[in-house]
């Protein structure tokens, strides 16, 4: 069993760690927020990599061929959805300069949607987790070994992305005059919309 636990964590890590669009979206939501929205972010990414991993542990090969023919229609779509997220950063970079915090936050269930909508459309977080169960059933044979892999992989991904949230959000403390409030939006949002593009033309 123990093994099986190592192979969700390191599983989780692994999609998780790579930091792309979401994860410099993530830093820059809590740092203009607080870390009580980024965590609801953080568990919305999450909850996809969770859901991802169980949906590939009860029909890992079947979700891989069914996504292989619009994969790449997903991937522009996400690549799309993040690029517009670019685009509200900026303005609202441009938007609220001057305050310390903005007046009116997102609310974390806002927040643990938005992420949940985000990472969904994302179609290579599930082929990854089921070419990785697929290439170790003997570690998923049973309903408690699948079961304790989607825990240990959602808890692996939820770790990181709270870390992003909390370091986010002491950057959201530092970073509190008009110029450097400025600064980190537009630099946020040119680096969410350089990873999405990557995305979609990769």
């Amino acid at each position: 069993m123990l093994e099986v636990v190592l192979s969700g964590l390191v599983t989780g890590w692994a999609i998780a760690i790579p930091i792309g669009a979401v994860g410099a979206f993530l830093v820059t939501l809590s740092a203009r927020t607080s870390f009580r929205v980024g965590a609801a972010g953080a568990l919305g990414v999450a909850s996809v990599d969770g859901g991802y991993a169980a949906l590939a542990v009860v029909a890992g090969s079947a979700i891989a061929a069914a996504l292989e023919p619009v994969s790449r229609a997903l991937t522009l779509a996400s690549g799309l959805v993040l690029l517009a997220v670019a685009g509200l950063t900026a303005a609202h970079a441009v938007g609220s300069a001057g305050r310390v915090r903005d007046a009116r936050p997102m609310p974390p269930r806002t927040a643990y949607a938005l992420f949940l909508g985000i990472t969904a459309v994302n179609p290579t977080t599930v082929v990854y987790f089921a070419a990785v169960v697929l290439g170790n059933q003997d570690l998923v044979a049973g309903p408690v070994e699948g079961a304790v892999f989607v825990l240990a992989a959602f808890l692996a991904s939820a770790s990181w992305q709270l870390l992003l949230a909390g370091g986010g959000a002491a950057l959201g403390r530092v970073a509190t005059g008009h110029r450097a409030q400025v600064i980190s939006g537009l630099a946020s949002a040119v680096v969410v919309a350089g990873l999405a593009l990557h995305t979609m033309l990769a």
